[in-house]
């Protein structure tokens, strides 16, 4: 079977060394950056990275055998020189669009780009047109939804184990570009990846970080999602973390700890020889954690070998940057409500801050 070439642009946490973070963490399985899952991959052959700062490159290049003359500081002269067949863009958001749309207009067939999507709806929508119009494979790297504990939780949630979908909730929304932008597709994803019809959300400290038309910091959010099909989604900000409930009208789904620990619950009329009223736990299935990162790449080469869709494609992608603009417009509004899809947003991402240091050993 074919064996696909791949290239890094952004060398740093999520492109080559988050890995090192996660050590002794029990409900993720390495690898987890998109470079040690393409090594890690059997179809997969790392060839090349790009990066603006060369002695970050020199320690990638060691740890992942991309000799000197394969480290590019112009990501375009990677592209054009090395031709790769995936391209991993794992910059910041605000240099995401560019990097996309010219790897999606110069021959790459495959890109794994880093979440959030976009710094812009205008970059968002950019970039759907360029992946769409070369006909690019695209993931983004919303982890969850790859993983197999929350494909546990909709299986659960499909087999009607606790009837009718009414309510999903996060507990911990967190910054609404860095981190929502996961929990944002973990509840797309659970509902079906169903349109939105309305937002309205409040973002605490949104005064300070909003600057005319700019975001100048990536603040916290909450608030409320309402779906086209009638389910409502509360996105808070908690102390309980990565955490989510998925509630129907027969019983409930309870996800600790990113999903390490699931609970189930469901109505005394399911559950014979009960003297309570409404919901009683009953026994949750055990799922083992497994490599999101090789579940994703496995989506990306099983695209590339049949013309199937991805789970994560460009309008999946779109669509969890679409809800972080919409929470941004309806706390600009006093709280209002903000109908979807969402109409000349011009709120763009733009922070001034220096590049961080990935941890280079665990």
């Amino acid at each position: 079977m074919k064996t696909y070439r791949a290239a890094v642009i952004g060398v740093s946490r999520m492109g080559a060394f988050i890995d090192n973070e996660m050590v002794g963490y029990p409900g993720t399985v390495p690898p987890y950056s998109h470079a040690a899952s393409y090594t890690t991959y059997n179809r997969t052959e790392l060839v090349a990275c790009a990066d603006l700062r060369p002695e970050i490159m020199a320690v990638f290049g060691q740890q992942y055998h991309v000799p000197p003359e394969r480290q590019y500081t112009d990501y375009r002269e990677m592209i054009n020189k090395e031709q790769p067949d995936i391209v991993s863009v794992a910059t910041q958001p605000e240099q995401r669009a560019e990097i996309v749309i010219y790897a999606a207009n110069h021959g790459v067939k495959a890109i794994y780009a880093e979440k959030p999507l976009a710094a812009s709806m205008a970059e968002a929508d950019a970039m759907v047109e360029a992946v769409e119009r070369n006909h690019v494979v695209f993931n983004m790297g919303t982890n969850r939804r790859w993983g197999q504990a929350y494909d546990k939780i909709k299986e659960i949630m499909d087999s009607g184990q606790i009837g009718t979908i009414k309510t999903l909730i996060v507990y911990s929304t967190g910054a609404i570009f860095d981190t929502a932008s996961h929990h944002f597709d973990t509840l797309n994803r659970l509902n079906d990846d169903q349109p939105v019809k309305w937002v309205q959300a409040n973002i605490p400290t949104g005064d300070t970080a909003i600057d005319g038309d700019f975001m100048r910091q990536d603040p916290q959010g909450e608030g409320i999602i309402k779906y086209a099909n009638g389910v409502t989604a509360y996105a808070l900000l908690t102390p309980r973390s990565t955490e989510y409930e998925v509630i129907g009208d027969k019983g409930s789904i309870t996800a600790f700890n990113d999903a390490y620990h699931l609970q189930l619950r469901q109505d005394t009329t399911l559950v014979p020889g009960t003297r309570w009223n409404g919901f009683v736990t009953v026994e949750a299935p055990t799922v083992p954690p497994d490599s999101s990162g090789l579940n994703l790449v496995n989506d990306l080469i099983h695209a590339l070998d049949t013309g199937a869709a991805t789970r994560g494609g460009i309008r999946v992608a779109r669509a969890s940057i679409e809800l972080t603009f919409a929470f941004i417009e309806s706390h600009m509004r006093g709280g209002a409500r903000v109908d979807l899809p969402l109409q000349g947003s011009k709120m763009k991402l733009q922070r001034n801050r220096a590049p961080r240091q990935p941890k280079f050993t665990a």
